[in-house]
């Protein structure tokens, strides 16, 4: 390809951009359905006649962890499914909110986490350390360190993302 050819294929791919950008689609994949397009394909194989919804993300933490996850479920399942109470109580505590940051972050010890201002005594971190595990937002790793399972770090976010205003 000659440069002239080049340069007049790099101007259109510009163009292309910078019309999208001005009408409101920020680019390639803002306003770009092509995940729920995807999502909408599979229901309808599926014969889900009340839809579903998708969560997907590819993550890379402050310490370098990177994950990439995806589900997806039938809205009549979400909408009878009471399971979820346990998980979203835990979460309802400032608190254990910080915990959860700090320890994506990188902070997984109860003596890296009692530093920090704001979070009680060690009893205290302890006992929202427990309700997090209980709930299964943590577990125990190896020498007394704390992490968010690696199935749910995407789903976490997810929920932290939706409660957003």
């Amino acid at each position: 390809m000659e440069i002239e050819e080049r340069v007049a294929a790099l101007e259109a791919r510009v163009a292309a951009l910078e019309s999208g950008a001005a009408a409101g689609t920020g680019g390639a994949y803002e306003g770009d359905f092509w995940a729920l397009d995807g999502w909408k394909e599979r229901l309808a194989g599926a014969e889900a006649a009340d839809g579903g919804v998708l969560f997907t993300g590819a993550v890379r933490l402050p310490t370098g962890e990177r994950y990439e996850w995806q589900t997806g479920a039938l809205t009549e399942d979400v909408l009878e499914d009471d399971g979820p109470v346990e998980a979203l109580a835990a979460l309802g505590h400032p608190v254990r909110l910080r915990l959860l940051r700090e320890i994506l972050g990188g902070r997984r010890t109860v003596a890296e986490l009692s530093e920090l201002a704001d979070l009680g005594t060690t009893g205290q971190i302890y006992h929202h350390l427990r309700q997090l595990t209980a709930a299964g937002w943590l577990r125990p790793g190896g020498r007394a360190r704390h992490e968010v399972p690696a199935e749910r770090v995407v789903p976490l976010l997810v929920v932290l993302a939706a409660a957003r205003r």
